[in-house]
């Protein structure tokens, strides 16, 4: 998709990390110059920010991002017990490890909301 045609709370992909975009600007660079868009993303995994610029007319490629919510069944040895909002299961999703999974773990024995 064109520079021209991104839009802001839109996806694009910057530094080969997808990212919704909360900030863009368009200047002109000067009497021959092309037009360039300023492009204020952040990554949709890590949160971390990232800027790109580019030519109005430079194609940029464009995720397709779905955002599925599942409620926590369960936890059974090392994976998540999930069900979707239709009521379908989904059971092939492992506990993460680390800190996460600990946070998971902990959140859920305690009947905590995960939600966010």
């Amino acid at each position: 998709m064109q520079c021209s045609a991104l839009r802001k709370n839109g996806h694009v992909v910057i530094k080969g990390r997808p990212c919704k975009i909360v900030d863009m600007s368009t200047s002109k660079t000067g009497k021959h110059g092309h037009a360039k868009v300023h492009l204020v993303a952040i990554d949709i995994f890590t949160g971390k920010k990232l800027e790109d610029l580019s030519p109005s007319t430079h194609n940029m490629d464009v995720p397709h991002v779905v955002r599925n919510e599942y409620q926590l069944i369960d936890i059974d040895d090392g994976y998540l017990n999930l069900m979707t909002s239709d009521g379908n299961p989904k059971d092939d999703v492992k506990l993460p490890e680390g800190d996460l999974g600990k946070e998971i773990q902990t959140a859920f024995d305690e009947g905590r909301d995960l939600s966010q």
